[in-house]
């Protein structure tokens, strides 16, 4: 047995659902699942009373914010204040007491093709001194062509307007807009990480020369490879910022409170993943000659070792997205601690709870959280709530805030 398909069948059992329909032996690469083999594969949610009897809580789901479109990313700002990304509008968008604005900034340059456009978002720990926010973006070279960068930006004290600060790190591979990344998340040692895609080019995964299909550290104030990252030393320096490799597309990064960095992933047609994130890892995606997605999304023929998902979907995918872990609050039950994703085609938040060591529970999608659409990401409120982007488009997405009834 494969260990994706050993980690699907784990999650099956828990969720009730048949073995026989989750691993990706079931179907070749590219099938399409039908009628009831495709509900099964997916979390259900008629398990969702016999769960509650055992802690899960009930939740209120609030709409905070509507009219919004592909919003990407969402970060809480001082005075009740929410900062969210556009994606295809190329908008910095402040929420205030139910009312929204554009922030004023340089976006005449940022790119907008498929999936890639106004990314990832962080705000600086140190916000209240120095007003510093960062955003991952597709740019258009002044040359021509593009390529997929991360910023720093200063807001101003108005929240209206917001100046460049410095262009931290370029040169993320673009082809289509296909597989742009880019999540970024500032972990507790004040490193900036930040999750790429792999532009759909076969070879960019496993190469240490390319930025893409990677996760990456760098430092917040001057753009510099982190100094105890894995491959520091090396004389290419995009190597140097590299602190995992062998991705595909990392769509969610989130930090654990036992400090573990945690990866989101988006699979083929099978094998959605959760990678918790070990320094110099390889994570085994090289869909080559061409970009040949029928291969595993963790090839353990590859030379040396290569790290298996701590979840993984099997077949086919939920297309999962960003995450972060539920805060530790006995409010929470069953879920607190538990890592919260956005899965855009299965339209749900599916929590999944991990050992100290990594090991899989337990993966749960609360009915209340499956009537909203594509959701993109789930982000911690400053009291423990959860923030969620959808993602539906047209004018028609909405910000949703999540507590425990």
């Amino acid at each position: 047995m494969t260990r994706s398909l050993g980690v699907a069948i784990t999650v099956s059992l828990l969720l009730g659902i048949p073995a026989a329909a989750c691993g990706s032996s079931q179907a070749p690469p590219g099938a399409q699942a039908t009628g009831s083999a495709a509900a099964a594969a997916r979390p259900s949610t008629a398990h969702q009373p016999a769960a509650r009897r055992v802690g899960v809580p009930a939740l209120r789901v609030r709409t905070i914010a509507r009219g919004l479109d592909h919003p990407w990313d969402v970060a809480p700002l001082p005075g009740r204040r929410l900062l969210i990304t556009q994606r295809d509008r190329r908008s910095l968008t402040i929420l205030r007491r139910g009312r929204l604005h554009d922030v004023a900034f340089a976006n005449s340059r940022i790119w907008v093709s498929g999936e890639t456009g106004l990314l990832g978002l962080e705000v600086d720990p140190h916000f209240k001194h120095n007003r510093r926010i960062y955003t991952c973006q597709g740019w258009n070279l002044a040359g021509g062509g593009h390529d997929v960068r991360v910023i720093s930006w200063r807001l101003n004290r108005s929240y209206k307007h917001a100046t460049t600060v410095r262009t931290l790190v370029t040169g993320f591979p673009t082809t289509s807009g296909r597989h742009g990344g880019c999540r970024l998340l500032i972990t507790r040692n004040g490193a900036l990480n930040v999750g790429t895609g792999d532009a759909a080019t076969g070879v960019n995964p496993e190469s240490l020369a390319s930025l893409g299909g990677k996760t990456l550290r760098l430092n917040r104030k001057t753009g510099a490879p982190w100094p105890t990252n894995p491959f520091i030393h090396s004389s290419n320096r995009a190597t140097r910022y590299i602190t995992s490799y062998g991705h595909r597309n990392v769509q969610g990064l989130a930090q654990r409170a036992d400090g573990t960095l945690w990866s989101i992933e988006q699979g083929t047609d099978r094998d959605d993943e959760v990678n918790r994130i070990k320094l110099g890892g390889d994570y085994g995606y090289n869909p080559v000659p061409g970009y040949n997605e029928s291969v595993p999304m963790t090839d353990q023929g590859l030379p040396g070792k290569q790290i298996a998902a701590a979840w993984s979907s099997g077949f086919p995918t939920l297309a999962t997205s960003g995450g972060s872990f539920v805060a530790r609050q006995h409010r929470w039950g069953a879920l607190r601690g538990a890592l919260a994703i956005g899965v855009l085609k299965d339209e749900q938040v599916l929590f999944v709870r991990f050992t100290r060591s990594g090991k899989l529970i337990r993966a749960t999608a609360p009915a209340e959280l499956r009537r909203y659409g594509r959701i993109r990401t789930t982000v911690p409120a400053p009291n423990g709530d959860l923030l969620v982007t959808t993602d539906n488009g047209n004018g028609l997405d909405v910000l949703l805030r999540v507590s425990p009834r």
